[in-house]
C-alpha cells in the first residue's frame, strides 16, 4: 500500500514535470502549417504564387523555431528557480 502511494506519487511528479513540454511540438508543427496556408491563400489573392508561399513558410518556421527555444529556456529557468527555493 504505502509503495503504491509513493510510485503514484513518482508518476505525478514525472507528469508535472513534462507536463509544460508536452505541447511545444503541436505547437510548432501548428505555426509553421498555418503560415504555409496563409502564404498560399495570399499568393491565390494576388497571383505571386510561390513567392509569398515560401517567404511565409520561412518567416513560419523561424517564428516557430523561436518560441519553441524561448518557452524551453524560460521553463528550465522556472524549474532552477524552484529547485533553489
Amino acid at each position: 500500500m504505502i509503495s503504491e502511494n509513493k510510485s503514484t506519487e513518482k508518476l505525478s511528479n514525472s507528469l508535472k514535470d513534462v507536463g509544460p513540454y508536452l505541447g511545444l511540438g503541436t505547437q510548432l508543427a501548428a505555426t509553421i502549417v498555418l503560415m504555409f496556408f496563409l502564404g498560399r491563400w495570399l499568393d491565390s489573392q494576388f497571383k505571386t504564387f510561390p513567392l509569398l508561399l515560401i517567404l511565409f513558410s520561412f518567416i513560419g518556421g523561424f517564428a516557430a523555431i523561436y518560441n519553441f527555444i524561448k518557452t524551453v529556456l524560460q521553463l528550465n529557468n522556472k524549474k532552477k528557480d524552484a529547485k533553489k527555493s
